[in-house]
Formats: C-alpha cells, structure tokens, sequence
C-alpha cells in the first residue's frame, strides 16, 4: 500500500465523501492533500477537526510534494466515473503515481488510463473487482473462536464502517485483541485486504463474507464484521442480507444517522420506526444464526449542540432498548462494553 497520497473528493467533500472522509481518519497513510475544485485554499481541519489536517487542492497538479497514489475518494450511487475527474487521474498516472479506486467502474477497463499506466509503469487499483475463487457460503462462519459482532443500519451512508473501525480501536484500548472484517471499498482501502460484497455475485455474497471470517477468526478474540446497506433498502437490501447470513453475528450494533426519515437517495422511501429494525433484524438472521441487537451508533453530525446530540442518543437507546452512542463525538466505550 502507498505511504503518501492525494484524494480526490471534487465537489463532495466532506458531507459526501465517506470514502475520503474514511481514509483520512482511519487509514495509516500521510495524505498530502485533497482535491475539491469547490473548496481550494481551504484545510481538511476547517471540514473535519477531528483527523490530521491537510490543504485542499483544486487539481491534482497543485499537490504539494510527491505522492505514492492517487485515491478516489468518492463513492456516487452506482458508482460511476465523473468524466470531469479524469484530468486529475491523467495527471496523476504521468507523474508515475498509482491510482487507487473503489468505484464500480473500473479504472483497468479504461482504454486510456490503462494505456497510460502501462507507459508510465504504475499500477491501478479496482479494490471493488473481487478475487477468483469465491463461492457459497457452507454455513460455517460460527466455527470460529472469535465473538462476532456486525454493523448494521437503517439505511446507507449512516455510518456502519465508521463505527466498525471505532468499535475495533475501543475494543483493542480495551485489551481486546479485535480485527476488522471489511466487504466495502473504504474500509479494503484503509484496511488493506478485503472482499467487496457489493460486487461479488448474488450467489457467492454470504461466502466472500465467510471466507474472510474463517480467515481470521481463530486469530483474534473479537471480528468486527463492516455491514453495508439496509435490509429496507430498494437497492441494496441484497448485500445486506448476504452479509448477515453470511457472518453468522452473534451481536448486532445498529446504526442510524440522526434526523434521517427517508432513504438516502430515495426520498419518496420513508424509514420504518427505529424499534421495527431490531425485529427485523434479529428475526431475519435467526434461521441461520440467532443475533441480538446490543447497542447502537448513531450519527449526530448534523447536531451542533452537544446537549441536543445527547438527547437524541438518548431517545434511540430507548427505541432500540440498548444502550447507544455517538462513537465520534462521545466514544465507543459503552458499546464495546455492551458487546463484552
């Protein structure tokens, strides 16, 4: 994996680029700076206090310094290529840099790009083309040492990966040695290795999920399986019950973003109410494997006072009859101490 990047977030930074947003909180890489042509000038830490700063660039050309890789740090619905990035992807691919992508359009399929690469000696990196060899699940995910536990939420975007990578951090502060299980582009990118769920055969879904698991679940004490999704969800609901079939979880965390009433790009799709996903949930992953919901993330990016942000945890917990948290504003204690 590269040590110094640039990721590309045109026009989206940072309310929708959870892909960027991912690799600049979590990923070890130094990132030398982001690329928005809405916002140049200004710094990652006037977006996004909490993570290592870095300026923000309008074009690939302004990045300061040399970098290792070129990240694409965006990921639309459907994940599709933005024919105005590739200038950017060009100028990155001349300098001799890798291109790093979690887009369902792949980079190597590009005559042009792939061409250049091949001139230029560099690599591009489809993190969403899964590997050979996948199949179905065998139903084995519960012969593993390790606890399993799964995000899952009441929509896309609510932030399941984000509380994924803080419930493995709290959990590892907490001397629990836990590991992440990730089927998304962002969290294979910050994470290094991975199957990408969503791009995987309907059929071979649960078995990606179930080869990482047998992978590493003698490994460690606690697997943290990064959900995707929603089982309401009019496009996605596939993957997501793949996923749960598939990690055969012992516990569930469930993740919502406060305020959130419809689906997310699906406005005319209203949210059931809050306490029907635990139902939903634990009844759908019974059959193959019984889960229980023991708490929840939820997401208060959109609360400015923190008194209002704690009332608002308040009233999930009591939907959902667990405990909860926003993991980025308050910690992730009290859920890794639900699910010990």
């Amino acid at each position: 994996m590269p040590d110094r990047v640039a990721v590309l977030a045109h026009e989206k930074f940072p309310d929708r680029s959870k892909t960027a947003n991912g690799v600049l909180r979590y990923a070890d890489y130094e990132v030398a700076a982001v690329l928005d042509r809405d916002r140049p000038g200004e710094r990652v830490a006037d977006q996004l206090p909490d993570v290592p700063d870095a300026p923000i660039v309008e074009s690939f050309a302004d990045v300061p310094g040399e970098v290792d890789a070129l990240i694409v740090g965006i990921a639309p619905i459907g994940g599709g290529f933005d024919e105005s990035w590739r200038p950017d992807v060009r100028a990155a691919i001349e300098a001799g840099c890798d291109v790093v992508s979690g887009l369902h359009y792949f980079l190597n399929d590009d005559e042009e790009f792939a061409a250049l690469a091949a001139e230029h000696g560099v690599e591009l990196r489809d993190v969403r083309e899964p590997h050979d060899g996948l199949t179905v699940a065998q139903g084995r995910s519960d012969e593993v040492s390790a606890d399993v536990v799964l995000t899952v939420g009441t929509d896309c975007s609510v932030g399941k990966m984000t509380a994924t990578m803080e419930i493995v951090e709290a959990a590892r502060e907490a001397g629990i040695d836990a590991c992440a299980i990730p089927t998304g582009q962002t969290g294979i990118m910050i994470e290094g290795w991975g199957n990408p769920v969503d791009r995987v055969v309907s059929d071979f879904t649960a078995g990606a999920v179930e080869e990482m698991i047998l992978e590493r679940g003698d490994e460690y004490d606690l697997l943290v399986v990064e959900g995707q999704g929603s089982i309401v969800h009019p496009a996605y609901s596939a993957v997501t019950c793949g996923i749960l079939h598939g990690a055969m979880a012992d516990e569930l965390v469930l993740c919502h973003a406060a305020g959130r009433e419809a689906i997310h790009g699906y406005e005319d799709t209203a949210l059931p109410p809050i306490e029907e996903y635990v139902d939903l949930y634990e009844s759908l992953a019974a059959p193959v494997h019984e889960a229980e919901v023991v708490a929840g993330a939820l997401n208060t990016a959109g609360i400015a006072d923190d008194a209002a942000a704690r009332e608002a945890v308040d009233e999930f917990a009591d939907e959902i009859d667990a405990p909860a948290t926003d993991l980025i504003r308050f910690g992730a204690e009290a859920i890794v101490e639900a699910i010990r």
